[in-house]
């Protein structure tokens, strides 16, 4: 297994392994985000006035005179702030610089220059990496003068910007790529190099098979998301913490597993909108949710310690109306079958809830069942992501449900079966009976199936069921919901 990194674009085979990469660091709330979505075109970091709003490092592409680079956006940088999450986010900041041909420092024009920055220069100028200074924030040319000041930094390239409104951004480039090695040239001749043969072969079986599988691992905050994102692919790729909400900005990391690329992206914590107070906070909950439905599969990380809480049901509803297929991840299994379990709320709800709480995992999971009806064909993994065990079974069931996703019936087979079915079987009162024609599938991801009947009428919730576990017991679709859709003879 290989983990690859995030790239912004969709084809594995252009991995950012191979562009030059320009890192962005600085202190919190001086513009990096802001540059970051400047340069990549999209709004791929959550920007605010609050500081400190990026903590993990993320990574897009950005194009310049026919160069791509690849730039990292990292966390607000103070070297001697020790607390636990500014460490990690300083830590995170140096894996970015030893990775980059170039180092963006970003500085705030309207701020004075303070001891932080005149670390952060020397330890950046000591590195020996191309250095450029960004004076962000200086919106025309009466505020010039207010860049004369960062001279101190000690910085000889220095570039007056402002990455809300794009203003000298072009000479930024123009100055980077000056530094960056040159592109190797095309193989010349008629003699074809391995490699491109190889590409050549990539992108032909990409043309029938998806570039990718994307996996969102979802959850309410503080159920071990970011944990299991590093166990997944190897690496301390996100923060981990035991302060809930750690993670902002969705997290990326490709992985390359028997020859098949799947992108996990661990989200923020997902809370009902009353409960986030911060702006960065009411942003993340907004962004994860739109990374979940950009996703094939949603992994929701449920705690064994606490059971299925309302806000689970809630985060698995969204997987389930978006059309997103779910595996069922039971995390902290370990503490319940070991007896350890962590301190929980003393109030009477949590009491009474502990005390239902089934430590049998077939009892457990009967439980879970019982709470979360509608993702019935959901499979259920019961893990440790802090120590690996039952994490294995996670990529076989990956693609598995994946294939699932995509499987499509013929509508030949599909009216064979139909044939089969006795829907005298389905309690459907007799106003809403149809007589139904023929059945086909429509798409996939998620299978959609299209009920041609003799009547427009809409379909009972208790015959679209009926049909739904008949469909199952006949073709599997494990881990995906299904969509039947019906149509009047004539529409």
């Amino acid at each position: 297994m290989k983990t690859l990194g995030y790239v912004s674009n969709e084809n594995p085979a252009s991995s950012g392994s191979h562009l030059p990469t320009v890192a962005i660091v600085g202190r919190p709330n001086v513009g990096k985000s802001t540059l970051f979505n400047r340069l990549v075109g999209s709004r791929r970091a959550i920007v605010g006035d609050e500081p400190g709003i990026t903590r993990d490092r993320l990574y897009g592409e950005a194009e310049w005179r026919g160069r791509t680079l690849r730039v990292v956006d990292t966390g607000g940088i103070l070297p001697h702030d020790k607390e636990l999450i500014p460490s990690e986010i300083f830590r995170q900041a140096k894996v970015a610089l030893e990775e980059a041909e170039a180092v963006v420092l970003v500085v705030d024009a309207r701020s004075e220059l303070a001891s932080p920055d005149l670390d952060l220069a020397r330890l950046l100028v000591r590195g020996g990496k191309p250095v450029f200074l960004a004076i962000n924030k200086i919106d025309s040319d009466k505020q010039l003068g207010l860049a004369e000041d960062f001279h101190r930094l000690g910085i000889r390239q220095q570039f007056p910007l402002s990455a809300e409104h794009g203003r000298g951004i072009d000479d930024l480039l123009d100055a980077i790529l000056a530094v960056l090695p040159a592109e190797e040239p095309a193989a010349q001749g008629t003699e074809v190099a391995e490699e491109d043969v190889e590409h050549e072969n990539q992108e032909q079986s990409s043309a029938t098979e998806p570039s990718e599988v994307k996996v969102a691992i979802i959850g309410h905050p503080n159920v071990g998301k970011s944990t299991l994102l590093n166990r997944l692919t190897g690496t301390d790729r996100a923060i981990v913490s035991a302060v809930p909400g750690t993670t902002r900005d969705a997290v990326d990391e490709l992985v390359e597993r028997d020859g098949k690329i799947i992108r996990f992206i661990d989200t923020a914590g997902l809370r009902r909108k009353g409960k986030t107070r911060l702006m960065a906070e009411k942003l993340s909950v907004v962004m994860a949710r739109k990374h979940m439905e950009a996703a094939d599969i949603a992994l929701l990380v449920i705690d064994a310690t606490e059971g299925v809480s309302a806000l689970d049901a809630a985060i698995a509803g969204y997987a389930h109306e978006s059309g997103r297929s779910v595996i069922i991840v039971v995390n902290k299994w370990d503490l319940i079958s070991s007896g350890q379990k962590p301190a929980v709320s003393q109030s009477k709800a949590a009491r009474i809830q502990a005390s239902k709480r089934a430590v049998d995992r077939n009892s457990y999971e009967m439980n879970l069942r019982n709470s979360l009806k509608f993702l019935s064909y959901a499979p259920v993994l019961f893990i440790s992501a802090s120590t690996g065990k039952g994490t294995e079974k996670i990529f076989p069931a990956i693609e598995l449900v994946a294939a699932e996703r995509r499987k499509r019936i013929p509508t030949g087979e599909m009216n064979r079966f139909l044939k089969s079915v006795d829907f005298d079987r389905a309690s459907v009162p007799a106003s809403k009976r149809v007589k139904i024609l023929y059945l086909t599938q429509a798409n996939v991801a998620p299978p959609t199936f299209i009920l041609f009947t003799d009547r427009a009428v809409k379909l009972h919730f208790s015959y679209e069921r009926f049909l739904e576990n008949q469909i199952r017991h006949a073709f599997g679709f494990v881990g995906t919901p299904i969509w039947i859709k019906n149509r009047a003879r004539g529409q």
